[in-house]
Order: C-alpha cells, then sequence, then structure tokens
C-alpha cells in the first residue's frame, strides 16, 4: 500500500491558522519587480516549500533534479518545511535568500496571495509560452488558483474527497452498494448503526462537524453550491444549496442519535491520524475523507475490505454522481524576485510537465493536478484510488472560491454550523441571513 502522506493531514490541520495569520498581516507582498531576467543564462533560484516527511522531502528533490536536468542552467535551491506565515514574512521582505518560487498547501489563501500583490500574475507567462490553464487543469483547481481575474498560483498536485465504507459491515446489513444519494447514504447510515447500551457498538456515519473531515464544506461541495453573487456579496441566504446541506447534516445528528449522544460517543473515539481512527477500527461504518485515507487505513491492517466511492449527490443531482471537493497545493512566483523567467521555467515544468506532475504524484500519493497526467500510463496507484483521479477529472467537482480575506468566510460558516448541530440556533433561515451578513462585513473590513 502507499505510505502515509502527512502534508494532506497538515492541510487541514494548518488550514485555519495559516489564512487567519494572512488576515490579520497588513500587507502581504510587493509588485512591481518585473520578468527581466534571461532565463538561458546561468542562475540559482530559491524555492520554499512545506513539505517535511523523509519520503515527502526525496521525492522534492527528485522533482528538482528532473527539472535541473531539463534546465543544466537553472540551479534550484530548496529550503523546506516553511508556513504560510514564513513564507508571507519572506516575501514582504525579498531579499537573496527570499523565494522566488514558493508552494503552499493552504488553498484558501490564494484570494489573500493574489490582491496583495505577493505573488505575480502567471496570466502573462502562460501565454507567453502557449499553454491554456482551462484546458491543461482540472475546473476545480483553476478556480481556486486565481482571484477577481488574476492567476496567481498553479495547481501542484491535488486532494480529492469521498466515500470509504466498509465492505463487510454492508454486507451484513444487506446493502449492495455504496449510496449514491443522500437519502440512500440516509438509510444506509441508519442500517448500518448498531446500538450498544445508551452508546453505539457500530455508527453508521459520524455526522458533526467535529468529526473527522466532515466539514461544512466537504458537505456542502455535493451541493455545487455558489458562495458570492456577481457583486461578490456572500450567497449564504441565498441559495438553497447552503440550506440543503445544513438541512441534511443535521437530520442525520438526529437521526443517529442526536447531538449529545454523538459527542460522547466521539470523545471516546481514536485520533483523526492515528491507527485507532474510528474508520479503521470499525466503530464507525462509513467515512467522509481525502485521497490519503485510503493508506493510512491499509497501514492500520483493518479487519473488514475497505471500499471506495464517489460522496452521495441529492437526489434531484443523480445525474452528477461521480463529482466530489477538491482541493490541493499550489504554487506561485514571488513578485519580489528578480529572477522571475528562470522561475517561470521552474514552475511551468513542476506544475505542467506531464511526467513531473505524473511522478511527483507516485511520490507523495496526491492526486496529479493536470489532466494529462490524471490520464497518464505512468500512474500507480492501488486499483481504489482511482476513485479520486476521476472526481478530480469531473466537471462537476467543486471546490470553495478564494476571497479577500483568505478562509475566514469558512471559518464563519463553520462555526454557525456548530451552533445549528447542537441545538443553538434553532431558526436556520434567519442564522444564515446573520452568518452571510458577517462574511461581507468581514471583507469589507478587509478591504
Amino acid at each position: 500500500m502507499p505510505e502515509v502522506i502527512p502534508s494532506a493531514a497538515r492541510k487541514a490541520a494548518f488550514a485555519v491558522a495559516a489564512s487567519l495569520a494572512l488576515f490579520a498581516t497588513a500587507c502581504t507582498g510587493q509588485s512591481g519587480s518585473g520578468a527581466t531576467d534571461d532565463a538561458s543564462q546561468d542562475t540559482t533560484i530559491n524555492f520554499w516549500h512545506a513539505w517535511s516527511a523523509p519520503n515527502e522531502v526525496k521525492a522534492v528533490k527528485s522533482l528538482v533534479a528532473g527539472f535541473e536536468k531539463a534546465h543544466p542552467n537553472i540551479h534550484v535551491h530548496i529550503v523546506g518545511n516553511m508556513t504560510d506565515d514564513k513564507i508571507n514574512q519572506a516575501l514582504r521582505s525579498g531579499g537573496d535568500q527570499a523565494p522566488d518560487v514558493i508552494s503552499s498547501f493552504t488553498t484558501n489563501n490564494v484570494g489573500r496571495f493574489c490582491s496583495s500583490g505577493a505573488l505575480v500574475d502567471l496570466t502573462p507567462f502562460f501565454k507567453k509560452s502557449g499553454i491554456d490553464p482551462q484546458a491543461t487543469f482540472p475546473k476545480p483547481m483553476n478556480e481556486y488558483t486565481r482571484f477577481d481575474g488574476n492567476r496567481c498560483t498553479a495547481p501542484l498536485l491535488g486532494d480529492a474527497y469521498g466515500l470509504y465504507y466498509n465492505k463487510t459491515a454492508f454486507e451484513k446489513a444487506d446493502i449492495a452498494h455504496p449510496p449514491k444519494t443522500w437519502s440512500e447514504f440516509e438509510a444506509d447510515a441508519k442500517k448500518l448503526t448498531v446500538p450498544q447500551g445508551d452508546s453505539y457498538q457500530q455508527l453508521g456515519f459520524m455526522p458533526d462537524y467535529h468529526g473527522w473531515e466532515s466539514t461544512t464544506e466537504h458537505y456542502f461541495g455535493q451541493f455545487s453550491p455558489t458562495y458570492f453573487d456577481k457583486n461578490g456579496k456572500s450567497n449564504l441566504a441565498k441559495d438553497p444549496a447552503f440550506r440543503k446541506g445544513f438541512e441534511l447534516q443535521k437530520r442525520l445528528v438526529d437521526e443517529l442519535g442526536g447531538f449529545q449522544k454523538l459527542e460522547k460517543f466521539r470523545s471516546t473515539l481514536g485520533d483523526e491520524w492515528g491507527p485507532r481512527h474510528p474508520f479503521h477500527t470499525g466503530q464507525v461504518a462509513m467515512q467522509l475523507d481525502g485521497e490519503w485515507r485510503l493508506g493510512m487505513a491499509e497501514q492500520a491492517r483493518p479487519k473488514f475490505e475497505i471500499g471506495v466511492a464517489p460522496l452521495p449527490v441529492p437526489d434531484d443531482q443523480v445525474s452528477q454522481y461521480g463529482k466530489g471537493y477538491i482541493t490541493g497545493t499550489v504554487a506561485g512566483i514571488a513578485a519580489t524576485s528578480h529572477k522571475q523567467n528562470a522561475a517561470w521555467e521552474f514552475l511551468k515544468y513542476i506544475t505542467t510537465d506531464t511526467d513531473a506532475v505524473v511522478g511527483f504524484a507516485n511520490d507523495i500519493h496526491n492526486v496529479p493536478s493536470t489532466l494529462a497526467a490524471l490520464k497518464s500510463p505512468k500512474l500507480t496507484y492501488d486499483p481504489r484510488f482511482k476513485t479520486f483521479l476521476d472526481i478530480a477529472a469531473n466537471p462537476n467537482s467543486t471546490t470553495t472560491p478564494a476571497s479577500l480575506n483568505g478562509g475566514v468566510y469558512l471559518v464563519t460558516i463553520q462555526q454557525f454550523g456548530y451552533d445549528y448541530e447542537s441545538g443553538k440556533v434553532k431558526d436556520l433561515k434567519a442564522g444564515l441571513q446573520r452568518t452571510a451578513a458577517q462574511i461581507d462585513t468581514d471583507i469589507a473590513q478587509a478591504k
């Protein structure tokens, strides 16, 4: 089985902190250095990235070695284990030791990177190289790498979210196939739940927002919502997709035992990133999660066969079954760099060269980030992993849009989710209106 990929865990763990750190910074970078260098001359560029696990560091070195072999005059100095906060400080200060090219796990910060001028708009570089991003990258990746007309990043591998299920438990419950619609999912979750006193021997699904990857944006991704209207105002109270998403999750909470009972059970379960994850142990029969969970679950040696499928869709969107929520790593060129042409040669290679993307995806065990790489025969993976490749290539798959203040609006929505699922908020319509107003206020203040 593939090696566990800690990078995915870190994406989930520090996304909010990184977003808030950038939001609190008055100025992220400065533009105007320009692309005036001669990329054919001997030069050295600095590449800052966030990967740190031994297998990841080895993979990055292999990626860079491939580039240097193809471009012997451009040398790449690698600096790893860099958080967005550290990258942000370096982008503001500039200098010879500052990065020319950066990568970030936090797609939520693309809006901040682009609007502040910290990273250059890559559109002229793509045009100069004759590369059409729309035809090169999957639709969601095209969306989360740009903001307000500025494409200041490019995708560098991705994450796709799907459904893991306990095949043994399904057979015992006489469930023939994974659910395709949310109504089927609700029925299966109840059928798979086995009570034990005032707790559970087995829970069909842990719906709580404090659960493992069951965040509001991951649920909503299956409803294909529009987060902002054409004027940049929050659409939370206007798009019925949000109401339907909240209602589905609250119904699951109520039908599977209620918030207090579920939270009590959750407090007894294992850590999300350890071998005692409740899906690994069979305590939870279905799990919303990313592509990395397959390797982690198999390494835990479960006593059942693991199935993988796309997440369900609303009953009136059954024709779109197969889509999912997409996020990933992004890369960009520092506006303070005086070697932007050389930096572009490197960025172009790591994000658009099919063999380079495929090789990196094989080494890191993430989803490739170009349409060509997703179809490459050189990809090596567990057959079940193909579910995530298909989700990434699906034109109906979704992501969350970039915002001026990073992922603050997602934090606000998630907090409302906590209040609604726990019963603290009773009136969903009024709550959505208040939350939308708060999102608009926060963005206006960020301007």
